[in-house]
């Protein structure tokens, strides 16, 4: 019941993998000690018994139980809270939680995150908590709500209450010796609120960047509410000392910065400096400015990269924002000053630049937090914020792209400021565009010193791992090729050892000329694939005329070359050869499923083009470059140049972009010459209003390929493809079925054994199996499992496609990859194409081109089995939270996709 509510988190919320493994870890710390549901709590009983599940636990560190989970920045911990919430309540009827925030900012963020119907809400997706969302019980209206859920039975109101409150508040409240407010007598409580809470059964603690207060005195009064554990999430599982850091004892996840970065949830950190740069040969004050106009070149740059990143591919926009950190409240005002100023690139960021620090009261502070909190808003103007030291943890932006630090820092300083500011993704993936998943750090005056610091052993760029987990046979990984049963069992491949699931099957031919003979059996057919005027379906290879033509052309294969012993061929026909070939076709007739190859073509002329339109220049600011900056990424060490120079002179301005746009497969200078000038002349049109002629010329220059991308990107968006018309060619009735290459653990599990952690299920191969057309199949996720276990029940045969089975292509912005369905089976009466998918991403625009593509191609299909008398095809998009067991297979046919357009260029 348990793993069936952890994996019902884990896909409903969709948690990445470092999440969905630490809330395995609570599953199975609650399995492995059940006390920790109860008051009746023997600790260091269950802290033995959590070191034999929990490798990593050394102590609790507290005086009840309590495990960390340490994750990097980015990676998402309010989110992991909400699953850790999520499923106690659902697995173990748990209602009652107090989670500590270690400040005002992420005091304010958690409860926002906590409350339906915002952006980051981290229920959303939990049905149960959607019908009857959790109560939020703060520090500032407990008083209030707290008296409302006094003594109500559960089942009234909410079953779900969250207390959040500010840990600093309370340590502020605990001076002089003084009782926190929380603990202060409430006539309409008639008790404290803090003894209501310490007297509740199933008070669960939870503390975020419990590294900021763990030592505090509020926390040693958090102590006396009595939780029955706690659960401290954080990226830095240690508190500072006089003799250095000092680690946690409890921590049970750790996930650091470096393999975060390295499995992509995070941007990559870079520095950047000028080529050849000498800071000896500069004021303080022209360094200063030297960033700040080499940070707005990198600024514009990274704009005009999201811009066409989002274009191309279809996705949000993302405004990018520059984060200048000042030395002190006096510098911040100057720096405001300049940055607005006429004399800084002509004016363009007045209105666009905020200052964020303590000086600022009343009124300008209530603008300046509505700003900042609005900073991710792409209608919002802000692009340059300047702050001192207010923006610590739980400032979670996504669009921070560029930091210039102007204080006096160490370079460990420096790294550990921007992992704290700009790591998180927009995308909340690597989208393979080097400046979308950049973070530039101008450090010109300390660039060396960065990079030698992010080379250290204990950088956190590259501290991997700081707990050894106890080695694990199952974590040693093989590469393994699979092959159809079909072949195995004519001893074309050799039989996959299935290790305690199911007996390898024996070959169904006993000698080794038989063997042979076989073999040229399947070679033969294999010619036969593409003949669909003789063999329109793998039945027809049973007709009488193509099994004589089959053993003829065997018989022919199998005489001896010229030279060779004449006894090898007696001992070859020394058996029944008929025989062979007719076991042989029904092998294969069996164990597969006829695919057609199915090919759209053009008929008569085909025409292409792009239809005029006004270009979108609003967010193109480039700035002429003096230097060329030089970019090190922090991790790979890697590098990348934005160039000065001007490497050659074109005669018309527009020309330095042409010459570019040239390069794109889809564009025909002769046919679309007049609209690529027209373009370009937009784009230069819009330079020369901000910038002198020579200025513009060395932005077109520096800038042309960048500029070339975004003109395309909006191209494509106006593109237009004509033909007279179009057929569907079908080239092969059937197809062979491909191997299927794994890396995985050795070590192969039965389908239908619980996944006890589904977030190592794409390392494990599985068998078992009756139905399956292949002996093992590997699942990406334990819904996938699942339905397998349907299929079995229910299908007549079933498999896991290998990449190039189908080849049915989809298009997607300006590209067109390969789609390669989850399943498919087939019943008495269907074939079926099956994609599961979870609920959340079932209409994002990908899952819907693919549903698209696939659909037209089944259409296609069926209209070819309806000619040559095969069977229907369907395909069936499927939410992961309805493949339940108790559902029969004709239970999903509701959720098949038809054909909507009929887009030739899908296939």
């Amino acid at each position: 019941m348990n793993s069936r509510v952890q994996n019902h988190v884990t896909g409903r919320l969709s948690l990445r993998p470092p999440q969905a493994e630490s809330l395995a870890k609570l599953a199975r710390a609650l399995d492995a000690a059940p006390a920790l549901l109860g008051h009746e709590q023997d600790v260091a009983a269950i802290l033995a018994t959590l070191k034999t599940v929990l490798p990593g636990l050394k102590d609790f560190d507290r005086e009840f139980p309590s495990l960390c989970f340490a994750l990097a920045t980015g990676v998402g911990k309010t989110r992991l809270m909400g699953a850790f919430i999520a499923y106690l309540h659902l697995a173990h009827g748990i209602n009652n939680f107090f989670v500590l925030a270690p400040n005002l900012t992420i005091y304010n963020k958690l409860i926002t995150d906590f409350t339906p119907n915002t952006s980051k809400y981290v229920f959303k997706g939990i049905a149960e908590f959607a019908h009857q969302a959790p109560l939020i019980i703060t520090g500032d209206n407990y008083d209030q709500s707290g008296a409302v859920v006094q003594d109500q039975p559960a089942g009234f109101v909410h079953d779900v209450r969250i207390n959040i409150f500010n840990i600093s508040k309370i340590n502020a409240e605990m001076r002089g010796g003084k009782e926190p407010r929380i603990k202060r007598i409430k006539e309409v409580l008639g008790d404290s609120y803090f003894n209501h809470l310490a007297n509740l059964p199933d008070l669960v603690l939870l503390m975020d960047e419990s590294h900021r207060y763990r030592a505090s005195a509020g926390v040693r009064s958090i102590n006396e509410l009595k939780p029955l554990f706690g659960l401290e999430v954080t990226a830095t599982p240690f508190v500072e000392s006089p003799r250095g850091p000092v680690p946690f004892k409890n921590v049970v996840m750790d996930y650091p910065l470096a393999q975060a970065m390295e499995d992509g949830f995070v941007k990559e950190p870079a520095a950047v400096t000028q080529r050849n740069f000498n800071a000896k040969e500069h004021t303080p004050e022209e360094i200063e400015i030297i960033k700040l106009k080499d940070g707005v070149r990198l600024h514009e740059t990274t704009k005009v990269e999201l811009q066409t990143y989002a274009r191309k591919n279809g996705v949000k926009e993302v405004k990018p924002f520059m984060l200048v950190i000042a030395r002190d409240t006096t510098h911040a005002g100057r720096l405001l000053t300049l940055l607005e100023s006429k004399a800084f690139c002509e004016g363009r960021y007045q209105g666009k630049v905020i200052q964020v620090d303590s000086s600022r009261i009343g009124v300008q502070e209530e603008e300046m937090i509505t700003r900042l909190l609005a900073v991710e808003n792409v209608d919002e103007l802000t692009e340059i914020v300047i702050h001192v030291n207010m923006l610590k943890e739980g400032w979670d932006v996504t669009n921070l792209y560029t930091i210039v630090p102007l204080r006096a820092a160490n370079a460990r300083t420096l790294i550990e400021q921007s992992i704290g500011r700009g790591l998180r993704l927009p995308y909340g993936r690597r989208t393979g565009v080097a400046e979308v998943d950049r973070l530039n750090i101008v450090a010109h005056d300390r660039f060396q010193e960065i990079i030698d610091e992010a080379n250290r052993g204990d950088s956190p760029i590259r501290l991997k791992q700081m707990i050894l987990e106890a080695s694990d046979d199952d974590d040693k990984k093989v590469s393994t090729q699979v092959n159809s049963n079909a072949m195995t069992l004519l001893g074309d491949a050799p039989a996959i050892i299935d290790t305690g699931t199911s007996p390898a099957p024996a070959p169904a031919f006993a000698t080794p000329h038989e063997r042979q003979a076989a073999h040229m059996v399947m070679e033969v057919i294999a010619t036969y694939e593409v003949r669909c005027d003789l063999v329109p379906t793998s039945q027809a290879l049973r007709n009488p005329e193509v099994q004589s033509a089959i053993l003829a052309e065997v018989t022919e294969r199998l005489k001896p070359a010229q030279g060779t012993q004449v006894e090898l061929l007696s001992d070859t026909l020394a058996f029944d050869l008929p025989a062979v070939v007719a076991k042989a076709t029904e092998i294969l007739i069996q164990q597969t499923i006829d695919i057609p190859r199915i090919t759209v073509l053009p008929i008569g002329e085909v025409r292409t083009g792009f239809h005029p339109f006004k270009l979108d220049v609003s967010q193109l600011h480039l700035q002429p470059g003096e230097s060329t900056i030089l970019i090190q990424n922090l991790r790979t060490n890697e590098q990348d140049t934005l160039a000065s120079e001007i490497d050659s002179k074109e005669k018309r301005p527009e020309d330095y972009i042409i010459l570019e746009l040239l390069n794109f497969d889809d564009i025909d200078y002769p046919a679309h010459s007049d609209l690529l000038y027209e373009l370009c002349g937009q784009v230069v049109q819009h330079l020369r209003s901000y910038l002198s002629e020579d200025e513009t010329i060395r932005v077109l220059a520096q800038h042309r390929r960048l500029i070339a991308r975004n003109i395309h990107a909006q191209m494509m968006a106006h593109f237009w493809k004509e033909a007279t018309g179009h057929a569907v060619k079908i080239s092969r009735g059937y197809t062979e079925l491909k191997p299927c290459n794994y890396t995985a653990t050795p070590t192969t599990h039965h389908f239908r054994t619980t996944v006890t952690e589904p977030e190592r299920i794409r390392q494990m191969l599985f068998g078992g199996f009756a139905r399956c057309l292949y002996p093992l199949q590997k699942f990406d996720s334990d819904t996938e499992r699942r339905f397998a276990i349907i299929l079995e029940r229910d299908a007549l045969k079933w498999f896991r496609p290998a990449k190039g089975q189908f080849q049915i292509y989809y298009k997607l912005n300006s590209e067109q990859p390969e789609y390669i369905p989850d399943f498919v089976a087939e019943t008495q009466t269907v074939i079926l194409m099956v994609e599961t998918k979870a609920q959340t991403d079932i209409d994002t625009p990908e899952v819907q081109a693919k549903a698209d593509a696939a659909a037209l191609w089944c259409k296609h299909a069926s209209d070819y089995a309806a000619t040559v008398g095969g069977k229907p095809w369907k395909y069936l998009l499927l939410p992961h939270d309805e493949i339940v067991e108790s559902r029969r297979l004709a239970d999903f046919l509701r959720f098949e996709v038809k054909n909507r357009e009929e887009s030739p260029w899908q296939i």
